[in-house]
């Protein structure tokens, strides 16, 4: 039932005020959680990085601990973490590092602590804002409206099969790629088997949604050589289930649907200017004026749109 959203503008602007109107269209498809994944304007060297604490009566000892391990890999915070309370024992924090000697082996001994922090995206560009709630609440606690970017994914979750819990919902953050997320509506039936098989190889997990194995299951794929467009193809083949997801990098948006297409999603693309949602009501809410829609109904469809309309294909 949930419902997912992706949207490209032309030229950097607003696209966290985008993305909260397109979430705000959908959030009778899930309001359990509600979540982001911004692109803003990539920075040269350093990251930045969004996660969530699980008890905020151990705040600041959990950050010096993670600030512990940061300077550990030659690394440590730019500025003073910003961090975000309400009425939840959990806390959301904002931080911006300098560039750890070995990023894999730091995503590694960091997530030795996600029980106590969890970091739930690290990019140049990327950002992930995640909460429990609906559109305008998360959007309103996080200032998701203020976010300048060129592009970005949004998700409205209706949880099923696993617990309404803030650092369960969506988007994912592909670890320990930097740059990369997906949104995802439907359901990988064959989940735990490809799980066995991306841990044996070295990744790690940090929840039992199976989106989170899509984004790291492509990421890997493109790691071995393949483009986004081939990964996408080779997705359809891959996984059992029913599903639609966009997957995002710095350089634009991808989105794959199973043989049977069965999760819908429709777009507005005006020359990059781009609106993709699971209802055509919700682009039609950032798209003004007349507009043609697409509606993408058939099987086994991949497609892929880049910032400033440059190719994902090649």
């Amino acid at each position: 039932m949930c419902g997912i959203a992706g949207r490209i503008l032309d030229a950097p602007g607003k696209v966290g005020a985008d993305l909260v109107d397109l979430m705000d269209a959908q959030e009778h498809r899930g309001a359990d959680s509600t979540g982001f994944a911004v692109y803003g304007l990539p920075r040269e060297t350093g990251c930045v990085l969004r996660g969530m604490g699980f008890d905020k009566s151990r705040q600041d000892a959990d950050i010096d601990v993670f600030e512990s391990i940061l300077r550990e890999h030659g690394s440590g915070f730019l500025s003073d973490p910003n961090i975000v309370t309400d009425q939840n024992r959990h806390y959301c924090i904002r931080m911006e590092i300098s560039d750890p000697s070995n990023l894999e082996a730091w995503v590694s001994d960091s997530d030795e602590l996600a029980g106590r922090i969890e970091v739930q995206s690290c990019g140049r560009s990327l950002e992930i804002i995640k909460d429990i709630g609906g559109s305008e609440a998360v959007a309103e606690k996080h200032g998701v409206r203020d976010l300048i970017g060129t592009h970005g994914l949004g998700h409205a979750r209706l949880a099923t099969e696993s617990s309404v819990l803030p650092n369960a919902s969506h988007p994912f953050w592909a670890r320990p790629f930097l740059d990369v997320a997906i949104v995802h509506n439907g359901q990988i039936t064959d989940y735990f088997t490809w799980r066995d098989k991306l841990r044996r190889m070295g990744y790690r997990f940090m929840t039992e949604n199976d989106s989170e194995l899509i984004a790291v299951w492509a990421s890997d794929q493109m790691k071995a050589g393949l483009t986004m467009e081939q990964a996408l193809k080779k997705s359809i083949a891959s996984f059992d289930g029913v599903f639609t997801y966009m997957i995002a990098t710095p350089d634009g948006i991808g989105f794959a649907k199973d043989r049977f297409a069965m999760k819908p999603l429709v777009v507005v693309n005006r020359n990059g200017d781009l609106a993709a949602a699971t209802e055509e009501q919700a682009v039609r809410r950032v798209m003004a004026g007349e507009c043609d829609v697409i509606n993408f109904d058939g099987p086994s469809l991949t497609g892929t749109w880049g910032v400033g309309n440059r190719s994902l294909a090649a």
